[in-house]
C-alpha cells in the first residue's frame, strides 16, 4: 500500500457539521476498502485565489491515507459525482526515507 493524500473543497453554503460529515464519509469510504485513514485536517472556509463555478470561497479539507491504486480510483469516483465538492485532488506522497518521488523523472 502506498501513501496518498486527498484535498478536497467544499462548497461554501454548507454548514461545518455538513462538511465534517461529509469528510467522516470519505473516510468511511477509504476504510471500507481495505484502507487506512492516517490523519484529517481540516482548514476551514478559505476565500479561493479567483472564482471557481461563480464561487468565491469553499471549505478546504485534507485527508491522509494508505491504499491501493483500486481505493484511489474508487475514491476519485465518488468526489467527481459529490455535488457538495467544488474540487479535488489525489495525490501520492513520495518515499520520504529513500527520497523517492512519485513523478520525478529517472
Amino acid at each position: 500500500m502506498r501513501e496518498y493524500e486527498v484535498m478536497t473543497i467544499h462548497r461554501p453554503d454548507l454548514a461545518e457539521d455538513d462538511v465534517e460529515k461529509q469528510v467522516s464519509a470519505l473516510e468511511t469510504t477509504i476504510t471500507e476498502s481495505g484502507a487506512e485513514v492516517t490523519k484529517r485536517d481540516m482548514w476551514g472556509k478559505r476565500r479561493f485565489a479567483y472564482e471557481i463555478d461563480h464561487l468565491n470561497e469553499g471549505f478546504y479539507t485534507v485527508v491522509s491515507f494508505k491504499a491501493g491504486p483500486e481505493t484511489v480510483a474508487t475514491l476519485d469516483r465518488a468526489l467527481s459525482l459529490a455535488d457538495e465538492v467544488v474540487r479535488h485532488k489525489i495525490v501520492r506522497l513520495g518515499d520520504q526515507a529513500t527520497g523517492i518521488r512519485p513523478n520525478a523523472p529517472a
